[in-house]
């Protein structure tokens, strides 16, 4: 094993064993949102996103519930966190192997683009929970209507290499390639 794999097993290791112990924070209603890591490999590489997974409660998401023009945590509770463990390559975009947050920032047209961020351990909301300046990427996602309602957020990390983002009748998606 190579140094930087070394360092980066450990890392992966740490911020996995330490995930659930960050979701037992209690938000800001008291409540807690459950929490879910989702996982896949492509082409050798595991990709991993632990969120949180806020219900609907028959509320209007998009536009409302999520702002038009702001940075979204994507979820709930503390930031987002990917994990990959080669680099992967979205948009145009190079994200080298290790760990960063995923924030969404959605557009009063519909649109919206996935923010990469290189901080990581932070709460999703107030000040110092994100920091623009860390930034790696934003990159579109492209946008679907859904035929039926999804109650709760949820995030997907396939096969085919794609990040999708489902909550009300809406589905994000970004592709990703492995880096050779």
């Amino acid at each position: 094993i190579t140094m930087n794999k070394f360092k980066i097993a450990l890392i992966t290791t740490i911020l996995l064993g330490a995930l659930p112990l960050m979701s037992q924070k209690v938000n800001s209603t008291g409540g807690r949102s459950p929490h879910e890591t989702t996982s896949a490999v492509v082409n050798g590489n595991r990709v991993t996103v632990t969120y949180g997974r806020p219900y609907m409660k028959g509320r209007e998401i998009w536009g409302k519930l999520v702002p038009n023009g702001e940075v979204w945590r994507t979820g709930s509770d503390e930031a987002t966190t990917l994990i990959t463990q080669k680099p992967i390559v979205i948009g145009d975009t190079t994200v080298p192997a290790g760990a960063y947050t995923l924030w969404t920032l959605p557009a009063a047209d519909g649109s919206a683009k996935l923010i990469i961020n290189k901080q990581i351990g932070q709460w999703g909301v107030g000040p110092g929970s994100y920091d623009e300046k860390q930034d790696l990427a934003r990159v579109d996602l492209k946008k679907e209507t859904l035929d039926a309602p999804v109650e709760q957020f949820t995030i997907a990390v396939t096969r085919q290499g794609e990040i999708k983002l489902s909550w009300d009748k809406t589905q994000y998606s970004v592709s990703f390639t492995v880096q050779k």
